[in-house]
């Protein structure tokens, strides 16, 4: 097993913003260039940007970001994990609020993500998503946060 060398650095900053973004109705909407646009603002080199969905009907995913057909079977897996009308019994918000709830259950409501160099160390083909789980448009509301250094080691 080999590492690659290991980098440290004191924190000197944590950065913290709500993005808001509108949906249109169940699906994926990919706001890497949001995230990195973010991390550009506060200078971050080293450290994590967190990310926090402020809802409970809507999740965080990192997915592959080349093939949209991935996304169209992601969407067609969580349909299939939690289906409208299968007799649920909360349905106070409609028939797609509580298969909302378990696929949000079954994704995320956070991510954290490396950054290194002044970058997020995603993978080539990785991409941050929001997963919209309602039938209807919908604002959701992700919360922001870098911590760690503005200086290069």
């Amino acid at each position: 097993m080999t590492y690659a060398p290991i980098v440290s650095a004191s924190i000197d900053i944590i950065a913290t913003t709500t993005l808001t973004l509108s949906t249109r109705g169940e699906g994926f909407i990919d706001f890497t260039r949001d995230v990195r646009q973010f991390l550009e603002e506060t200078g971050g080199v080293s450290g994590t940007v967190n990310l926090f969905i402020r809802h409970t009907s809507a999740s965080l995913t990192i997915q592959e970001n080349a093939d949209p057909d991935v996304l169209t079977d992601l969407t067609t897996a969580l349909r299939r994990m939690a289906p409208d009308n299968a007799g649920w019994i909360h349905a106070t918000e409609g028939p797609d609020d509580m298969p909302a709830h378990i696929k949000t259950m079954l994704t995320s409501c956070s991510l954290q993500i490396p950054v290194i160099d002044g970058a997020m160390a995603l993978g080539t083909w990785q991409g941050i998503y929001l997963i919209e789980h309602r039938t209807r448009p919908h604002r959701r509301e992700i919360v922001m946060q870098f911590i760690g250094t503005r200086d290069r080691a």
